[in-house]
């Protein structure tokens, strides 16, 4: 027998409640819509149902507006049923039960994260740590010691000691013989990158060398390299090197895939630095769509930096898309639908209401309080004296006459600001709500522990033949 799902809701939603619920055209639940007497749903508060709801209409279940403020679970004991705040939108309540017949898990990934510290011989050891701590915080799983050409890193060695006390794994990485050694003595976990010629360092320490070709594209000399450590039964990582755009990039991609293909079992990394810091565009979209490709092969290590000011998120980038494409892989399933994490500028549906909506409920309003939406059409703002729509917040300067009130003035003007940036980007707007940014902005941090942080001086790019 389908359940029976009571929704609580206000004056002016009340219609479109029952036109989403018509359109939804349950089969797994049938419904009851209850007006609790007041005209905005999301004023509706957990005291004001207590007082109100005199009867749930056999009900298994009660839907109250994603914005009801209140302690639902007191309200769920007194009346004996599970009270569940349903999403902030009442459009978006078609994918709210989606969603909760199958939750996405995005706390798995398959993935392993180097996240180089760039300039490391130039820092401290304590301000080696603090970075190594941040990046463990956005997501890295092992902490690469990027050595400089020419630069001496005498404190190499208590680096790599301070980084394993504070429980940390460590890559060394250099083009300098000497360092490598030194850095594998001292117990570094990984070394980035050895060649056919140098490979006597991996005899002479236990790290994991991470193997690279001799010159840009000779899989050859990759391939010998990989067979002679297979001999010696020594564990290592191969990386063709992705090359930038226009310096290779098509190229090395068809590399990492005839790798895989001749080598089904064989540890892969990837460094993604070559794309994201040398073009000049948004870094989330390159993660995701190398995270796709990643994902495909099976490549189980990435090596990223963040030090270009535009890559400054790289590594929080890199985490959402890890966790992004194993849940689609693992549910067979195109990478839609799995959170919002990488949608930094746009949003699926960012425009829930239409014009026409908007003025229905307009109509209906009888308080002098403003009301601030967006539609494709444009800014939406009303209250009891009417509607006006436009594109730019000067627009509404005259109909708001706020010149004698200051700290509305500033209210209305920081809405108005985030509804013109939600209308030009196409992302969601709801009053009282900051703009999300998914895992692009500090905010995100706070909010769903997907990490980032600014990078700091721009150092070597690893592999760049640019």
């Amino acid at each position: 027998m389908p359940e029976h799902i009571l929704f609580l809701t206000g004056r002016l939603a009340e219609k479109s409640l029952h036109q989403v619920l018509h359109a939804m055209q349950p089969t797994s639940f049938t419904y009851t819509v209850h007006q609790l007497g007041l005209n905005v749903a999301g004023l509706m508060t957990a005291d004001m149902i207590r007082r109100r709801l005199r009867e749930i209409h056999d009900a298994g279940r009660v839907i109250v507006p994603g914005r009801c403020r209140g302690d639902l679970e007191a309200l769920s004991a007194e009346y004996g049923v599970p009270f569940e705040r349903g999403p902030e939108e009442l459009k978006d309540l078609p994918q709210f039960f989606g969603r909760a017949r199958a939750k996405t898990d995005l706390s798995q990934y398959d993935v392993r994260i180097f996240a180089e510290i760039v300039d490391a011989p130039r820092m401290q050891i304590d301000a080696v740590l603090d970075a190594a701590r941040r990046l463990r915080d956005w997501g890295a799983d092992v902490i690469d010691l990027g050595c400089l050409p020419e630069t001496p890193f005498p404190h190499l060695e208590q680096c790599v000691h301070a980084l394993h006390a504070e429980g940390h794994r460590v890559s060394v990485d250099s083009i300098a013989d000497d360092e490598l050694l030194r850095g594998g003595q001292a117990g570094a976990d990984f070394l980035l990158s050895l060649k056919e010629d140098t490979l006597w360092i991996a005899q002479e320490v236990a790290a994991v060398p991470v193997i690279i070709p001799t010159h840009p594209g000779d899989m050859a000399s990759l391939h010998r390299a990989m067979q002679a450590l297979r001999e010696q039964g020594k564990p290592f990582i191969a990386d063709p090197i992705l090359d930038p755009i226009h310096f290779g990039f098509a190229d090395s991609l068809v590399r990492y895939h005839a790798l895989r293909r001749a080598f089904p079992d064989v540890e892969i990394m990837m460094g993604t630095g070559n794309l994201s810091e040398l073009t000049d565009a948004d870094t989330g979209g390159m993660h995701a769509l190398l995270f796709g490709i990643i994902s495909e092969l099976g490549i189980r290590n990435v090596l990223t930096t963040q030090v270009s000011p535009h890559a400054h998120r790289a590594i929080s980038e890199a985490d959402a898309a890890r966790r992004l494409m194993h849940a689609a892989h693992r549910s067979h399933s195109l990478p839609r639908d799995f959170g919002d994490a990488l949608l930094a500028l746009h949003e699926r549906d960012p425009f829930p209401y239409t014009r026409d909506e908007i003025a229905e409920l307009a109509a209906a309003i009888k308080d002098p309080s403003f009301r601030v939406q967006v539609s494709a059409a444009g800014i939406h703002v009303y209250n009891r004296e009417g509607l006006k729509t436009g594109c730019d917040p000067f627009e509404f300067f005259p109909m708001l006459n706020l010149e004698n009130d200051s700290s509305h003035a500033f209210y209305m003007g920081v809405e108005l600001a985030r509804a013109q940036i939600a209308w030009q980007l196409g992302k969601r707007y709801v009053q009282d709500q900051a703009l999300a940014w998914g895992c692009a902005t500090e905010t995100a941090v706070q909010d769903t522990a997907t990490y980032c942080a600014p990078g700091t001086t721009l150092g070597r790019v690893r592999g760049s033949q640019a």
